[in-house]
């Protein structure tokens, strides 16, 4: 036989098995795909030099069996098959990672006890135990669970009923001369669940119920009579879930019929085959009346619940993990929230895997665990698990990424065109990368601000002649956090700075960048400045009968500028320059075109 695993890196392979003292009768061979190439490596047998050498009675004499370890250096893939001979039992591969603190734990979880239906026991309801004159006796399943009723009134205190049951032992006993009570559950109208014939609820006990069919069968009795009465949804509710615990012990579907042979009834002579409900009444295989006519015409109802599937089992919620579509996203640590809408008095327990392996085993009211995951993609699995037997699974792609998103340039912060009105217009801008992708993305300084995750760029103002940190939080979808920060100082340059050629006339006026302006009507006049900064943008005043401007950049000609507009307007950053570097630089405006006039307010450099 052979297997195919996909696993967590490894780089050293062993098989183990249970007993240290048997020998390996079989071939075990293994090859490993590389990590780092993807390629299958050659077949290898791993090799077994006999019993353990261990010392017998010292501490290691309970080890187990083993083979010798193969180094197959980092693989994330192994396939194993035997060939010839005899497995040995508990047979199991170990792939060791070296470069990992924790061994690997290739135990499985601890499975919880399974779940025995609350109960009232023999000594609790008050059984009187010295009438009680054999041992009892067990058959070997049970396959099919018969419904009674008692026929008494149904008119009793539910505080009467171990009373009653009492009643019952003393009648069966005394009276029909049967060495216990004869029934292996009876439940009242209020749903409590009462422990008939001695010999433990969670053993097939052989009771005294129904004639010809006491083997291979269990029984539980409703107290009253229910020949024209329905039992109460608490009674069905009880009778439904100890059938599914005592037949889900012997892996017998509630839902289906099981051949049974008489040892001789009213209806079935001795011998008979009878192919009978798994769920049967009284009156199945005896002439009687019970468990009355309204009880037997509610037994379809109960086998569907007893026999059906865990239903509308879902993960409520991942806490520690954000869902993205179908892949939720983690930085390791999860607790899996799931629930369902089978009651809990019907679930055996909850199976949680992880790549196909058993990690965590929950009882029947358990609906969380906690896990912590390695990085790379797993395979989150829910099992319920019934009492009768039947499973209904839940998987979800979990990807376990603990890197921070990654900023792959900026970010940056430039001077743009735009209004300078008590602030300078800039622009933030930077590139990420995260193989998880991102699930918020936003300005944390100088103000909060919410961001779409695709977005690269922003346009803000500045403070002039202010330090100001700029910082953009990138949060991906595992949860991981980045911060970039950019500090950059815009400084204002007033006009009186720059250095001119031609004719210039001063102008005074609030409404311009630092209350002056310089103006000049003469082709080609010139203004420049030399300055230390990363980007640096021209202000000026826009008016009818300004004409264009061009720019020189360190000698180069960057272009001309339209000054021109239909109305006046100040403090007017028209063209900007990034140079990405600090470094020391000269721009030069001279005034061309057939209207030379233009109204310079300055120049911004931004630090």
């Amino acid at each position: 036989m052979g297997v195919t695993l996909t696993t967590r890196p490894f780089a050293l392979i062993g098989a183990t098995w249970d007993d240290p003292s048997a020998p390996l009768n079989t071939t075990i061979d293994v090859r490993a795909r590389s990590a780092r190439t993807g390629k299958w490596g050659s077949w290898q047998v791993l090799e077994s030099d006999g019993r353990s050498p261990a010392e017998p009675g010292s501490a290691d004499a309970a080890g187990r069996g083993r083979t010798d370890p193969l180094w197959v250096d980092t693989s994330d893939a192994v396939e194993a098959r035997t060939t010839g001979g005899t497995v040995p039992a508990g047979l199991r591969l170990d792939l060791i990672n070296p470069d990992v603190d924790v061994p690997k734990v290739t135990e499985r979880a601890a499975i919880p006890p399974r779940p025995v239906p609350r109960y009232v026991s023999r000594a609790r309801w008050g059984a009187d135990e010295s009438i009680v004159k054999k041992p009892p006796e067990y058959t070997p399943a049970v396959r099919v669970m018969f419904v009674h009723h008692t026929a008494t009134s149904n008119n009793y205190s539910c505080a009467d009923s171990a009373r009653i049951v009492r009643g019952i032992e003393v009648f069966h006993v005394r009276s029909n001369k049967w060495n216990d009570i004869g029934y292996n559950f009876l439940v009242d109208k209020c749903g409590t669940l009462f422990e008939g014939r001695k010999g433990g609820v969670t053993r097939a006990v052989l009771g005294a119920h129904t004639l010809g069919f006491n083997s291979y069968a269990s029984a539980i009795a409703v107290i009253g009579n229910y020949d024209g009465k329905a039992a109460p949804p608490v009674v069905r509710s009880v009778i439904a879930q100890v059938t599914a615990y005592k037949l889900g012990l012997y892996r017998v579907p509630p839902i289906g019929r099981s051949t049974m042979i008489s040892s001789g009834s009213d209806l079935f002579p001795r011998g008979t085959r009878v192919a009978l409900n798994r769920v049967s009444g009284h009156r199945d295989t005896n002439e009687t009346t019970c468990p009355g006519r309204v009880l037997y015409g509610q037994l379809p109802a109960i086998r569907r619940v007893a026999g059906a599937a865990p239903a509308g089992l879902r993960l409520a919620s991942v806490a520690g993990a954000y869902a993205a579509g179908p892949v939720y996203y983690t930085r390791g640590v999860i607790r899996p929230n799931w629930a369902l809408s089978t009651p809990t008095s019907m679930m055996n327990r909850f199976d949680v895997y992880i790549d196909g392996r058993i990690v965590v085993s929950a009882p029947a009211g358990g609906r969380i665990a906690t896990l912590r995951l390695p990085s790379g993609r797993h395979t989150l699995t829910v099992l319920a698990v019934h009492l009768n037997g039947l499973t209904t699974r839940i998987s979800r792609t979990v990807m376990v990424d603990a890197t921070p998103p990654a900023f792959v340039s900026g970010p940056t912060l430039t001077l743009r065109p735009g209004s300078l009105k008590g602030s300078v217009p800039v622009r933030l801008a930077w590139g990420l990368g995260d193989p998880s992708g991102l699930r918020a993305l936003g300005l944390s300084s100088p103000r909060p601000v919410v961001f779409g995750v695709s977005r690269r760029a922003f346009l803000a103002t500045a403070a002039p002649n202010r330090a100001t940190t700029w910082a953009v939080k990138a949060i991906d979808r595992a949860g991981n956090v980045a911060v970039g920060k950019v500090a950059r100082t815009p400084t204002v340059t007033g006009d009186a700075v720059g250095a001119r050629t031609g004719r210039w006339a001063n102008l005074r006026s609030s409404a311009y960048l630092g209350g002056s302006a310089l103006q000049s009507a003469t082709r080609g006049s010139s203004i420049a400045w030399t300055f230390t900064g990363r980007s640096a943008s021209l202000a000026v005043t826009k008016t009818r009968a300004s004409g264009t401007a061009t720019i020189y950049v360190d000698g180069v000609n960057a272009g001309s500028v339209n000054l021109s507009n239909t109305v006046t307007v100040n403090r007017i950053a028209v063209w900007a320059k990034n140079f990405g570097a600090s470094g020391r630089h000269t721009i030069k405006v001279v005034s061309t075109g057939t209207r030379p006039s233009m109204i310079i307010d300055g120049l911004v450099v931004l630090r």
